[in-house]
């Protein structure tokens, strides 16, 4: 009986949230509906956008499958506030792990489609990296404590041409948090949300713009940085300014490292023995140029706590480089140190859900032109993926013969998405009958398009063609 009841209630969770997101949908709300359901019910990948047509789930022609992307609307606020109102994972102690990471929907032969950015994307030779034209969305979810192939996706943000990516990613997750205090999923009592990000971010940015919120933020810094460390004791009687930075603190330089605050070792089963070293309040020596430039008044001390993480092994590599952590919190003590890298390790678990978007559900798969219709097919995604995870506890195990079996509780998005149709019709089914309708006329044959794309410019400078330069004065 308490094994039934908890499945009610889990399949209430999904019938909710399926309600809820048609309610999202404003216009062309059923066509996006089915759509969605195509993707959650497909067999296999999907290949193709018009290949969703396909699918007994979508009963409407392809027609209306590209009017409802292309033309469709999608309440993006009242959807981020249903996801932010789901039951989200936590840590052994309660508290929420948000990770936070870029990942690019790329686009080189789309020459017509605007706002495309340079993407940073690795080859498949080691150090071959390549700059390839694309969008790049940042994606904010709460992570896992645990490994796991799961995460739970909350937001998703295209970054223009004239974005900041720090400061676009410090207004989403301003906004996020607010939305998880307004959902009660944060209250003042619990402990502060803790965020993680990789090395592409400014992580002493973001503790700076984010300092007013509960919130502790740990990122991976590059092993060439410079720290500086706290002002040492001045001596009596010494004249001039006192001094607002310390000695240099350079990774790469062990001779320049003082001793640390903290030292931890833990055994893992996964990199054998782990060595977590800390030290306390060093910060970076800040500098009036970049994203700076306009700051008003003197530069801030970012101080915070600096991690040196050293495992014995990796797979697939014999000779592991220590990876550096910088943390916004000081005085950290063991505890919370080790904490603080068991948390960013868990980071790595939004590489499968970029995976799962890109192989499976097909999210860069669609030829879009427009980047709002790229927008609406981002946000179809993420809440196909979103039922996914309310799916997990009621899905059954349909592997393959080839395949192991899994633990109850252990299924895969993929297996989990496998066995959603034989779940679909046991929920709330909100999009209505389609009507019969006649296609249009489409255009003349043998007549030519009398007003072709234009073709946009790639990357954050500006098209200055069009702009009119100044006349010079005559001497």
């Amino acid at each position: 009986m308490p094994h039934e009841a908890a499945q009610v209630e889990h399949l209430a969770v999904l019938s909710a949230f399926r309600r809820e997101f048609h309610a999202c949908l404003t216009s062309r709300p059923d066509a996006l509906f089915e759509l969605t359901e195509a993707v959650l019910c497909a067999d296999g990948p999907v290949r193709s956008l018009v290949g969703l047509s396909l699918a007994p789930e979508h009963r409407r022609g392809h027609g209306a499958l590209y009017d409802a992307v292309n033309q469709g609307t999608v309440q993006v606020a009242r959807l981020r506030r249903a996801l932010v109102g789901l039951p989200l994972p936590r840590t052994a102690d309660g508290r929420l792990v948000l990770g936070v990471d870029v990942s690019p929907w790329l686009r080189p032969d789309a020459a017509t489609s605007p706002d495309r950015l340079f993407c940073h994307t690795y080859g498949r030779g080691k150090g071959n990296a390549q700059m390839i034209p694309g969008w790049p969305y940042s994606f904010v979810a709460a992570l896992e404590p645990g490994r796991s192939s799961w995460t739970a996706p909350l937001d998703a943000i295209r970054l223009g041409p004239d974005d900041d990516a720090t400061e676009v990613t410090a207004r989403q997750l301003r906004d996020l948090v607010g939305l998880l205090i307004d959902a009660g999923q944060w209250t003042p009592t619990d402990l502060d949300v803790l965020i993680v990000c990789d090395s592409d971010y400014d992580v002493t940015r973001l503790a700076f713009l984010l300092a007013d919120l509960p919130v502790e933020l740990c990122g991976r810094l590059r092993c060439d940085r410079v720290f500086r460390l706290p002002v040492p004791p001045r001596p009596p009687r010494v004249d001039g300014r006192p001094p607002r930075h310390g000695p240099e603190f350079r990774l790469a330089d062990p001779a320049s490292w003082p001793e640390p605050a903290v030292t931890t070792s833990t055994d893992t089963t996964r990199y054998g023995q782990t060595v977590a070293t800390a030290w306390d309040r060093p910060h970076p020596r800040l500098t009036r140029r970049a994203a700076w430039t306009s700051h008003l008044g003197e530069l801030p001390i970012l101080e915070g706590t600096l991690i040196r993480l050293v495992v014995e092994r990796l797979p697939g590599d014999r000779n592991p480089k220590p990876l550096w952590l910088w943390c916004s919190t000081t005085g950290a003590t063991a505890t919370q140190v080790d904490r603080f890298w068991h948390a960013f390790l868990r980071r790595f678990d939004l590489e499968h859900t970029f995976r799962m978007f890109k192989q499976t559900l097909g999210w860069t798969t669609p030829r879009l032109r427009s980047p709002a219709a790229a927008d609406r097919w981002t946000w179809l995604i993420l809440a196909a993926y979103t039922q996914l995870r309310l799916a997990r506890p009621l899905a059954i195990d349909l592997r393959h013969p080839w395949e192991r079996p899994a633990r109850p509780g252990r299924l895969t998005p993929a297996r989990v998405r496998r066995g959603f149709r034989n779940l679909r019709p046991k929920t709330s089914q909100p999009a209505s009958a389609p009507k019969p309708s006649r296609p249009g006329p489409g255009r003349p044959t043998g007549s030519t398009n009398r007003r072709p794309a234009t073709t946009q410019p790639v990357g954050k400078i500006k098209d200055r063609s069009t702009q009119t330069q100044p006349q010079r004065q005559a001497s």
